[in-house]
């Protein structure tokens, strides 16, 4: 047990430390700065793709109540005006045209920005001979990550509303006791969700191959951290309101705590991912467009310095 606990102390160390080294809070600072330019559109395409299934409204309904339990009603709201004017591109072919061109950019922005944060955690970049193919590959697989979520989203909702309508029918034909089992069932029901969204985003973005044996176990670190993070905010976004002061800027500034927040939680579990893999022996591959970054080439050439140095020193001692 005492070992067990050591293990854990010291990977969470590590990664600490990786997480400070490779400038997490300026990572997130940025990946919120592009989120208040991305999220009306990708909640817009989230919504159209999930609302084939499950209506749009229902889907924007849930989207607004998650929103808005994690940061408040008045930041959803804020939200649901942000996606309204985003939505109203006029009747005409070029305006619909233009609409969905910037809705696809921006909503895709968003995940090009999270690839370069997580491709600073592998100590990776993209060689600059892969060109503008590379661009239009990455926006693509942003894409696809975005169809992903919605579809993600469309299985949430039904399992979700089938979780609910039981709970209901148990609580009214039999004990109260099992409506508690039915809300462990539910919260499970949104982890495992969280950690398919977490897995995908590790797996599919940064330039390097990664097995998937690793990627879980970093997905489902990430979604624990994530779930319990969502809880602590909420609570202090209740209690403190730090947006007071804002003004009429209020919400908008809420927005950009919360994915700031959010951010370092995935930096984080990005970086558990790395030495997880690194402490258990896994060779990561980098992929054939990307090459290791200049600065980490500098960092292992410094490395190898000061060890012949060591070994010089020692052998000179002698």
């Amino acid at each position: 047990m005492i070992k067990a606990y050591k293990l854990v102390l010291s990977y969470l160390k590590e990664t600490y430390q990786n997480w400070q080294d490779d400038e997490a809070f300026r990572q997130s600072a940025v990946i919120a700065y592009y989120s208040i330019f991305s999220l009306p559109a990708l909640i817009i395409i989230v919504v159209n793709v999930a609302g084939i299934v499950y209506g749009q409204q229902e889907v924007r309904s849930e989207i607004t109540e998650q929103i808005g339990s994690m940061i408040g009603g008045e930041a959803a709201q804020q939200v649901q005006t942000m996606v309204a004017n985003a939505n109203d591109q006029g009747n005409s072919v070029l305006a619909i045209t233009i609409g969905l061109a910037t809705l696809l950019f921006g909503a895709t922005g968003l995940f090009y920005h999270l690839q370069q944060s997580l491709n600073k955690v592998w100590d990776v970049e993209t060689k600059p001979s892969a060109g503008i193919l590379k661009v239009v590959m990455d926006r693509a697989l942003s894409l696809g990550i975005i169809l992903s979520i919605g579809f993600l989203l469309i299985i949430s909702l039904v399992a979700t509303a089938a979780i609910s309508a039981l709970s209901e029918w148990m609580q009214e034909q039999l004990s109260e006791t099992l409506v508690y089992f039915f809300y462990v069932v539910n919260f499970l029901l949104s982890l495992g969700t969280i950690t398919l969204f977490f897995a995908l985003i590790y797996k599919v973005l940064p330039d390097v191959e990664i097995p998937w044996r690793i990627v879980w176990i970093g997905a489902i670190v990430t979604a624990i951290l994530f779930t319990v993070g969502e809880f602590a905010l909420g609570l202090y976004f209740g209690k403190t309101n730090p947006a007071s002061t804002f003004g009429a800027a209020g919400s908008v500034i809420l927005i950009l705590l919360w994915v700031n927040y959010s951010g370092l939680i995935f930096l984080f579990g990005a970086e558990f991912t790395k030495v997880y893999a690194r402490r258990n022996g896994h060779t990561i591959k980098v992929s054939s467009h990307a090459q290791r970054s200049a600065a980490y080439l500098l960092q292992q050439q410094q490395k190898r310095k000061a060890e012949e140095e060591a070994i010089a020193e020692n052998g000179h001692s002698r």
